[in-house]
């Protein structure tokens, strides 16, 4: 089914069923393509039976309200729909036979029935749903509108306009991902040992991606987009109940909580950045907070546990955690930073984290100790074309009272970065060094 969950043309509807429904798809979704796609072992059928459910409920909701239990209603409708399907195609074979079998049998089952056989059953399949939209199989940014089609509850279209691509370019890397996860006979399973850690980091990977496509965007108007930052924090949030014992993805949801707290401060009232150092703290979310500094202390407890060092995550939301703590841009532990990036760079190493290690050196020592960190990075190919290199280092040059070049460095940065609102602030900056 291609339509874009659109209801059929002449049905009334009011304003409030329409929100209604919104919030249900987005709350329902997830749960009830990871329940069909276990039954019907096709993600790509999965997503057409829910959405079938979905088009039933905008025809008729309008007109018998919102039932007490949406989610049930949504599931018990998505099953009459795939047992129509199988008995329409004559899928007779045993498979199909133990299928339909297992789809008739519950709808003897209440509604309430239902929705509480697809609780008992609902973290093994959101867990699955979760490896399999971001298998390693699958391109990054295949992964990326994928999870957030089947996990996040988005449409095409606001995944589109989320990451300023067409309708049609993001339709086919779902459609594509969908294909290719059929054609590999991808499992519909949680993986084991080794894999599992490996299809992990897959995982995390895919939902930080997501957040810092909201937190910074990379293109565009906007600075921020709150609303993928809010797509990634419920994933990881989500992922972190299905998956209490793994320190990492406790290290991932503390570190988005940290910096989401941030969101409000970071733009001003025009929409214009506002810098870590400029912002005005007291706007910094102090629930997120806490519920990071909550997260950082349980993945810091079950790595000691298990007798691991911290992982990549778990550093970078303990820096994060320096700047939740400290009261002023001054008064942060500059060097517990550095120090932290210094780990965080021999255990992931990175000319992006040396980068930002230069830059804690740069407060914690000053700026002439920081600049030769930054020079040796200019040959780095990987950061050729990486806007925060010249930024960073026209920063320093600044500091060092060396305007022309500090100027040169603004300019270039501008000419590299292609989100709308941070060329103009390092066009500012560049302009101020006159």
């Amino acid at each position: 089914m291609n339509s874009e969950w659109s209801i059929a043309a002449g049905t009334p509807r009011s304003s409030e069923i329409d929100r209604s429904i919104d919030a249900v798809w987005r709350i329902e979704s997830a749960r009830l393509i990871a329940a069909l796609t276990r039954i019907v072992r096709d993600v790509g059928l999965a997503e057409d039976l829910a959405q079938d459910a979905l088009v039933t409920a905008l025809e008729r909701w309008p007109r018998t309200g919102v039932p007490a239990n949406p989610g049930a209603w949504l599931m018990a409708a998505a099953k009459n729909r795939a047992i129509d399907l199988f008995r329409r195609r004559k899928l007779l074979d045993r498979k199909h036979r133990q299928i339909s079998y297992e789809l008739d049998s519950s709808n003897q089952l209440t509604p309430d029935d239902i929705h509480e056989v697809i609780d008992d059953l609902i973290s093994d399949d959101l867990l699955r749903l979760i490896f399999i939209s971001c298998h390693p199989i699958l391109a990054p940014e295949s992964r990326v509108a994928l999870t957030l089609r089947l996990l996040g509850g988005l449409k095409t279209g606001e995944i589109a306009r989320a990451f300023l691509l067409s309708e049609a370019t993001i339709a086919q890397r779902i459609v594509r991902a969908k294909r290719t996860l059929t054609e590999a006979k991808i499992p519909f399973e949680v993986p084991r040992g080794e894999e599992f850690l490996s299809r992990l980091t897959s995982v995390l990977q895919v939902i930080y991606l997501i957040f810092n496509e909201g937190y910074s965007a990379t293109a565009g108007d906007d600075w921020t987009r709150p609303a993928l930052c809010e797509d990634a924090l419920r994933l990881g949030r989500i992922l972190a109940e299905l998956v209490p014992s793994e320190s990492e993805v406790h290290g991932l949801a503390a570190l988005m909580e940290i910096q989401a707290s941030r969101l409000n401060a970071r733009v001003g009232p025009t929409g214009e950045p506002v810098l870590l150092f400029d912002q005005d703290r007291s706007r910094w979310d102090q629930i997120l907070i806490a519920r990071g500094l909550g997260a950082l202390e349980q993945a810091e407890r079950i790595a000691s546990r298990l007798g691991m060092a911290p992982g990549s995550y778990t550093l970078q939301a303990a820096i994060a955690a320096c700047h939740a703590r400290a009261r002023t841009a001054e008064t942060t532990d500059w060097h517990r930073i550095s120090a932290l990036y210094a780990q965080l760079a021999e255990l992931s190493p990175s000319p992006i984290i040396e980068l930002n290690r230069a830059v804690a050196v740069s407060m914690a020592e000053g700026p002439s100790a920081a600049l030769p960190l930054i020079d040796r990075l200019l040959d780095e190919p990987t950061l050729k074309d990486y806007h925060l290199l010249p930024s960073v280092r026209g920063d320093m040059l600044w500091k060092l009272g060396r305007y022309k070049e500090a100027r040169e460095e603004f300019e270039r940065a501008a000419g590299l970065t292609r989100n709308a609102r941070e060329c103009k602030l390092l066009l500012d900056r560049a302009q101020s060094c006159s």
